[in-house]
């Protein structure tokens, strides 16, 4: 059975409270095995990303696993916040180093963790937590070279998360050719594919290129083609199921969607792949 999952990112505003539940309501059910919620660049959301992982926990029964960083704060406040997500009967963390804010190379809090895999280390230490590691099919911007980043992970893993997620790609064959060089580094844990529908090609390209995931010639030609045509939501579904059905035919079990809150081209997908049934299809049966 392939397990699908969501990422969700806290509101700032009464609208974007709305969209988020709208979100999560569309997508509740699809049965994903477990849901997230984003850590702004810098802990700019850490109160929000907090009221966002308990309301959804408390609200919808929903597994949750909350995103924490290491970026401005020290090594007791950021297991301060991991206790109050454990005291609230939060158990998953995706663990990550985070962003700096305004962007810019990682600069470490004098008295904080100063990586991933020391967060990780700390936070398995405490016996409380099932953790979540990043990972990067394209080289990550900062890393030397593709072994390196792949060196990294199995860091990671060693220090005590369970399995990793990927960063976004364009083609299966990124993923498939990152998991082979994971398995020849000895890697046996999961690593489960980052999927992001393309509601909008303009950001994410732009995205894409701030992140170093490579972007093939072809699909900037095709994305032109279908803005023109006013079919730009129909290839991106299109496009988003074809490269997870080739990913469930190469033996990949999960799926972690990247939803940017907005539901409908996710839950398409979901549905193309039949992986949850089309209430839609079921009334017309």
């Amino acid at each position: 059975m392939t397990r699908i999952s969501y990422e969700f990112f806290p509101p700032k505003s009464l609208e974007a409270s709305f969209r988020l539940w709208d979100t999560i309501h569309t997508l509740a059910p699809t049965a994903p095995d477990f849901v997230s919620v984003t850590y702004g660049a810098g802990g700019t959301t850490r109160k929000l990303t907090h009221e966002a992982v308990t309301t959804i926990n408390r609200a919808t029964g929903l597994r949750v696993a909350a995103h924490l960083t290491c970026v401005d704060a020290t090594r007791a406040e950021t297991l301060e916040i991991a206790r109050s997500y454990a005291d609230a009967g939060i158990t998953d963390i995706v663990a990550l180093r985070g962003d700096m804010p305004g962007g810019g190379a990682f600069v470490p809090h004098p008295e904080g963790f100063a990586s991933s895999v020391e967060l990780i280390g700390a936070l398995a230490a405490t016996g409380r937590f099932t953790l979540r590691a990043g990972a990067y099919p394209d080289r990550h911007p900062e890393a030397p070279s593709a072994d390196a980043d792949v060196a990294f992970l199995k860091r990671k893993l060693d220090a005590g998360a369970a399995e990793a997620i990927t960063q976004f790609f364009f083609e299966a064959e990124t993923f498939l050719r990152f998991r082979d060089r994971c398995a020849a580094a000895g890697i046996d844990s999961p690593i489960v594919p980052g999927i992001l529908p393309i509601e909008n090609w303009t950001g994410v390209a732009k995205f894409a290129r701030s992140c170093g995931t490579a972007i093939p010639a072809w699909l900037e030609d095709a994305f032109a083609a279908a803005r023109r045509d006013g079919r730009s939501d129909l290839l991106a579904t299109a496009l988003c199921t074809e490269m997870c059905s080739d990913l469930l035919d190469e033996g990949v079990d999960a799926l972690h969607f990247y939803t940017l809150n907005k539901p409908h081209l996710t839950r398409d997908v979901i549905h193309a792949l039949g992986l949850a049934p089309d209430p839609a299809l079921e009334k017309v049966a």
